[in-house]
This record gives C-alpha cells, sequence and structure tokens, in this order.
C-alpha cells in the first residue's frame, strides 16, 4: 500500500430480500467499492457491512445509533487516519434525518467525508447552494420513494387480510411460514403444546402462568427453535385463543382466517 495514498473504508448494507434481488447485495457493492477505489487510487482498508438490518435506530435522547457495522466502522475510522468512507449511495449510510445528523457530526469530529458512487459530488461539508438544493432534493425522493412502495405494501397487506390470508408480522407460535410460501402452514409439534396450554388452563382454571410453563418444560414441550417454555410464551397462546380457533386479525381487520385452526370445540369463555 502506498503510504501516501489517501486512506478510505467501505460500507455495505442490505436490508431486505429485494435489494439483494435488484442488485443491491452485499458481493455486488463490495465489487463497486473496490472498483470506485482503485480508480481513485485510494487505499481501501476494511470494508464494513450490516446485513438484514432496516435502516438505523437513533435515540434522540442518547444521540446515538444501535447498527454494529456501522458504530464499527465509525470507531475504525477515528483510529486509523481515514479521509473517506465509500458507499454505492448514501441510502446505505442513512435513511432519516436523525440519523443523518447523527453520522455527520460524528465524521466531522474526525475529519472524513463521504464518498457515493451514485452521486460523486457528494461531499458532507459542501457549501456550494446547487449542490445543497440537488443533494436534499435527491434525499428527499429516497424518502418519497420509500413512503409510496411502504404504503403499496400496506395495501396488499390489507386486502389479503380481508381474505383471511396471513398479512406477515411474527409468525404465531403452532404454525410455520416458509420463505415464498404466503399461508400459514401448522407446525404439528408446536399445535400439540398450544392444545395442552389450553387443556391445563380449562382442567385448572387458576393455573398461574408460570405453573404452565414449569409443567410443559417438565413434559418435554418446547418453545420455538428448542427453547424452554417461559411464562411470556404462555401468555402469548392464552392470548391468541381466537386466532387458534381460525378468527384472523389484522388491525383493525376482522376475518375467518384461511388457515387451519389448531383448536376446535373447546370454549373457555
Amino acid at each position: 500500500m502506498d503510504r501516501d495514498a489517501i486512506k478510505a473504508v467501505g460500507y455495505v448494507r442490505v436490508s431486505t430480500d429485494s435489494q439483494v434481488r435488484h442488485g443491491y447485495s452485499l458481493d455486488e457493492q463490495r465489487e463497486e467499492i473496490v472498483r470506485y477505489c482503485n480508480n481513485q487510487q485510494y487505499a481501501l482498508l476494511e470494508i464494513f457491512s450490516d446485513e438484514g438490518v432496516s435502516g438505523a435506530k437513533a435515540d434522540e435522547d442518547e444521540m446515538t445509533i444501535a447498527r454494529d457495522g456501522l458504530l464499527d466502522m465509525l470507531v475504525y475510522v477515528k483510529e486509523r487516519g481515514v479521509r473517506y468512507i465509500v458507499v454505492l449511495s448514501t441510502s446505505r449510510l442513512w435513511r432519516s434525518d436523525m440519523v443523518r445528523v447523527l453520522i455527520h457530526r460524528e465524521l466531522k469530529k474526525c475529519n472524513v467525508d463521504v464518498k457515493a458512487i451514485d452521486r460523486p459530488q457528494y461531499s458532507i461539508y459542501t457549501q456550494n447552494p446547487n449542490e445543497v438544493l440537488v443533494n436534499g432534493m435527491l434525499e428527499l425522493l429516497d424518502v418519497y420513494e420509500r413512503l409510496e412502495i411502504a404504503l403499496k405494501l400496506k395495501r396488499g397487506r390489507l386486502q389479503k387480510a380481508k381474505e383471511g390470508g396471513y398479512a406477515g408480522g411474527g409468525v404465531p407460535y403452532g404454525y410455520n411460514c416458509p420463505r415464498g410460501y404466503k399461508r400459514l402452514l401448522v407446525n404439528q409439534k408446536e399445535a400439540q403444546a398450544v392444545r395442552k396450554v389450553f387443556q391445563l388452563k380449562k382442567i385448572l382454571p387458576n393455573i398461574t402462568l408460570e405453573r404452565i410453563a414449569y409443567y410443559m418444560n417438565q413434559s418435554g414441550y418446547t418453545g420455538r427453535n428448542g427453547k424452554d417454555f417461559n411464562p411470556m410464551l404462555v401468555k402469548r397462546i392464552l392470548d391468541r385463543e381466537d386466532f387458534y380457533r381460525g378468527k384472523y386479525r389484522y388491525g383493525d381487520i376482522k376475518s375467518v382466517g384461511d388457515y387451519e385452526p389448531i383448536l376446535g370445540g373447546m370454549v373457555l369463555r
């Protein structure tokens, strides 16, 4: 490595499968960053990554960001005299004004700038009014596109919920939803545990969540991924009685679920 070469690090991130399918995979981002740094004759020291992370959570009170790869990179650039962070797009670094402000603040402390491959003139230090305007408009366009996509997805989920189909979210214990499959399937092992929980509650109405969890563990039942049963899992199961009877609810939408009910005939209330 040329000692006089400008030092740079790369940063890559994907948060959804669709980004991978449409040319935003981690490997493709890395290749673009390596090619860019070679063309610019930058000394690329490291490429940091965050995979499967949707955006970054910013704590406004503590003024911190929760994204491991990004945080590791910020520490690294302070210690290694890095001049540039190279990204395919600034949206890989931030998607909200709050996160953008926090990252700008940290980078300016150590005189580091951002090089966005899709926007060659971008700089967090720019004072040119035209560039400020263009950069601001491009970032607003990114926000608009994300909101438009989110609105379309929400409409689709609501329509699916009206038809009783699984509209997303955490898959309830007792069911599976394989990748690429749009209908909940009964997990027979977990379904047996669900029925046992409701049987215990029917026989012993005053039994505590802790006692049910203890009995389930002693009887060889397990939670998701083989974990122990715990009181919170028991509570979630009991709270979803209507769901297990085939009554699907998504927000304010109620419908007959398009899935096989686990419970039937046993009424607790």
